[in-house]
């Protein structure tokens, strides 16, 4: 559920804004500079993560670490003031019948809005949340419907949460979907990304 800086009313699910990649980027280098050499990487996921698809303007970052430290890794966002969500269903969901373990991060107060999805990188739910991604990256169709359902759920029920288990179900129809184009195109998870070396301006 939000803090109470992060409420925003009514629910809006907003079209494409070509902002987003940026302002992922801007997060992930904040995220990887506190958390060092934890990360095997950190990605942009959820609906602001695929071009042209509508969303609501929160961006969702996943940090896949090896194992989730609870201890050390709450300490290490604390410190740059992202705050750890206490309920149960941010710290643990379902994927492919698995219980995963998970932690989700709400941003500073007065930050732009996200959500820190820390999730270990050889669970199943974090290949969900790039699967999600991928499939949708590469299936106009797809990406139009899925807009425009969200779009009109959001018009029809504007409470957040009411808005998140409606949304359910059709997820899961969506991933049907995405499941059997991943065998199609022999889909993977991606490897990480290659770290650029720091500047040196010098």
């Amino acid at each position: 559920m939000p803090f109470p800086d992060e409420v925003v009313s009514p629910l809006a699910v907003v079209d494409y804004r070509s902002q987003w990649p940026l302002e992922f980027a801007q997060s992930a280098r904040q995220l990887r500079a506190a958390m060092g050499g934890v990360p095997v990487d950190i990605d942009h996921v959820g609906s602001t993560s695929v071009p042209g698809l509508a969303a609501k303007d929160c961006i969702d970052v996943q940090i896949r670490v090896p194992s989730i430290d609870e201890a050390r890794d709450v300490a290490l966002l604390s410190a740059i003031g992202f705050r750890c969500r206490p309920e149960p269903w941010n710290r643990t969901e379902v994927s492919g019948g698995i219980a995963c373990r998970k932690l989700v991060f709400a941003p500073p107060v007065g930050a732009r809005p996200c959500n820190v999805h820390l999730r270990e990188s050889t669970g199943p739910n974090a290949r969900y949340a790039l699967l999600f991604r991928d499939y949708l990256r590469a299936d106009e169709p797809a990406r139009r419907a899925w807009g425009a359902f969200k779009q009109r759920l959001a018009a029809s029920v504007p409470d957040l949460f009411d808005y998140g288990q409606s949304k359910a179900t059709a997820t899961e129809i969506l991933m049907t979907s995405a499941e059997r184009w991943a065998t199609d195109t022999t889909w993977t998870v991606p490897p990480p990304q290659p770290r650029r070396p720091p500047r040196d301006d010098g």
